[in-house]
């Protein structure tokens, strides 16, 4: 028997999700490629590519293919795509699969077309793209083609995406290059200038995800961890405590850039639709609303009371998939075979 099982893409900046049809998430790896720097041969993708990061030799680069959600190397980010859309295609024969891939919105048309190729060229029948709020509401359950406001807060690794959706369009939105990974080098960076010691990326992801918070709690101020680093006065290994409040102080500046796209996009919302978002609430999703305390911040900056996802990194990669059986949004979705 001859099977098509489409699939729903989150390209996402830190990890890239795929979503098969009739099986839910199948792949969920880190969106890095480790290749030889001579030849340009690709030796690992994924996990196995991103533990390489910051420890690889000199015939050895670690590439992350993507930047604030979209392609910044094609070449890589297509030999990525190939190893993600072939590992769905191990098990039975079948014909080539449609793609959608959720991408930020206001991306240029050169972006989108990158995207659009380089999802064919890995093996795609079709190849369709849909705005990443649209993704994850449809992937959270959201009834997004009743004439109902439904407010989405995506923070993800390169991208924010704020949007109001109703009748299965974006109404308003905004979207800022600022998100998890501009939080992880804001540690980066507290660490450097408050310690004079200096750690990798790797190592200011761990601490966020470790003791992360962005809203002032005696339970997130007790919280700490110890990382190693280089001591920029002695050039030599350097271990120190860092604390929750600390982490806390480290991200106000992405975090409050946060704050101020859901406020811009409130403001520019119709009234109408503002009286249904503070009746259902502002839905959080994305790996970066998993931060302590995010859900309470923004209810404190809004007013309005905030509903996080049961699965906040999945909700992309699942609205993908699931809208290829949403004629009306499928029709609207940019589009090549």
């Amino acid at each position: 028997m001859v099977v098509r099982r489409d699939l729903g893409i989150d390209l996402g900046t830190a990890n890239t999700l795929v979503y098969m049809k009739g099986k839910g998430i199948v792949i969920n790896e880190p969106s890095v490629v480790a290749m030889n720097a001579d030849t340009g041969e690709v030796i690992k993708v994924g996990l196995e590519a991103k533990m390489m990061l910051g420890k690889t030799p000199a015939s050895i680069v670690a590439v992350r293919p993507l930047r604030d959600g979209v392609i910044a190397d094609y070449d890589v980010a297509l030999a990525m795509l190939k190893y993600f859309i072939g590992k769905t295609r191990t098990s039975i024969a079948f014909f080539k699969p449609r793609v959608v891939i959720g991408v930020p919105i206001g991306i240029t048309d050169v972006e989108k077309r990158a995207i659009l190729e380089a999802g064919l060229e890995a093996g795609a029948a079709r190849v369709f793209l849909i705005e990443e709020p649209m993704a994850s509401a449809i992937g959270l359950g959201l009834d997004v083609e009743e004439p109902n406001g439904n407010m989405i807060v995506d923070i993800g690794g390169g991208t924010t995406e704020v949007a109001v959706i109703s009748l299965g369009s974006i109404v308003v939105w905004e979207s800022i290059r600022i998100a998890g990974d501009e939080m992880d080098e804001a540690i980066v960076q507290y660490v450097r200038e408050t310690y004079r010691v200096a750690i990798g990326e790797r190592t200011g992801e761990r601490i966020k995800i470790e003791i992360g918070n962005v809203f002032p709690s005696p339970e997130y101020d007790g919280l700490e961890t110890i990382v190693t680093g280089i001591d920029l006065s002695t050039g030599l290994p350097r271990r120190i405590t860092i604390r929750g409040g600390e982490v806390r102080e480290a991200l106000m500046v992405p975090v409050n850039a946060i704050i101020d796209a859901i406020k811009t996009t409130l403001e520019k919302t119709p009234p109408e639709l503002v009286t249904d978002i503070v009746e259902r609430g502002i839905v959080t999703s994305g790996g970066g609303s998993l931060t302590r305390g995010m859900d309470k911040l923004i209810e404190k900056e809004t007013g309005i009371k905030v509903v996080r996802a049961e699965d906040p990194m999945s909700s992309v990669a699942i609205g993908a998939g699931k809208v290829l059986d949403k004629v009306d949004i499928l029709k609207k979705l940019q589009q090549v075979d």
